[in-house]
């Protein structure tokens, strides 16, 4: 009977976790589907999940559009830069805060925290002025530099670096390696798997970031991907073959970095202590 009332519990834990799943493919096959669909064919009432022809000319109209490879590359330099930007500050960061002694080291750390219940909206003025006055809108610097900081990426990454045992760092002391030799060799090669997944946080969000880079750039050479394809809805109606096809574009990046990343994802956020 114990059993029997397992087996029972397993194959509805099993079918509820299946409902889930495809409820959060459905929009992805969706978007997929409606790439290929002919523009009368995406807005057809009752929709058909897959298309009746499938065509291949919507990329090519979205390419004759604008300048989609030029707007792929802005987001892929700056999503790139900004990622080993923040992996960088935030490891050192976080190093400082976990295994370097110095006066006020918590009361810092719980100040650098309460930066995160700052909503991102609430810098955008003050950052357009000091980018404006020092002339760095329009440019890649002001679309890279806002992103360099993260709190919960140095968060994520010392609790990580805490649970490094102390004699391995005490060892290499002895030897005579410095601070910055520990960091290199022993702190990072350990932290591999949060870096990994902080590396996916901090594409994700350069990637699809939207507001700031609506803000800080006026020229077409500059602008990124997310940007452009807002260009892909009209004003008074929308071509919504055209606009999966350019999020279907958008989309194969995240998927790419996510496909070479994702053994350490799930291991990198269980060393990191956070339930």
């Amino acid at each position: 009977m114990k059993d029997r009332s397992f087996v029972l519990k397993n194959a509805l834990t099993h079918l509820i976790l299946a409902a889930a799943s495809v409820i959060l493919v459905f929009p992805f096959v969706w978007m997929l589907s409606g790439a290929f669909k002919e523009k009368l064919e995406a807005v057809k009432m009752p929709p058909k999940l897959l298309p009746s022809h499938w065509n291949f000319d919507n990329f090519n109209t979205i390419v004759q559009f604008f300048p989609l490879y030029r707007f792929l590359l802005n987001s892929v330099v700056v999503a790139v830069a900004t990622t080993v930007l923040q992996l960088l500050i935030c490891a050192m960061a976080a190093y400082a805060f976990a295994k370097i002694p110095f006066r006020g080291r918590q009361g810092v750390f719980v100040l650098f925290l309460t930066t995160m219940m700052v909503p991102s909206q609430v810098t955008l003025v003050p950052l357009f002025i000091l980018f404006s006055q020092t002339n760095l809108t329009d440019t890649y610097a002001g679309l890279i530099l806002p992103g360099l900081f993260s709190a919960y990426g140095t968060f994520l990454l010392r609790q990580n670096i805490m649970t490094i045992p102390g004699e391995l760092m005490e060892a290499a002391f002895m030897d005579g390696a410095s601070y910055y030799r520990v960091f290199r060799s022993v702190v990072l090669p350990l932290v591999k798997p949060t870096l990994a997944a902080l590396t996916i946080f901090a594409f994700m969000s350069s990637w699809n970031s939207f507001l700031w880079p609506l803000i800080a750039t006026h020229s077409k050479e500059l602008m990124t991907l997310p940007l452009g394809l807002s260009r892909l809805q009209g004003k008074w109606s929308t071509d919504w073959n055209l606009l999966m096809a350019g999020n279907v574009v958008s989309f194969i990046p995240i998927f790419v970095v996510y496909l070479f990343a994702q053994r350490y994802f799930i291991k990198g956020m269980t060393m990191t202590g956070i339930k």
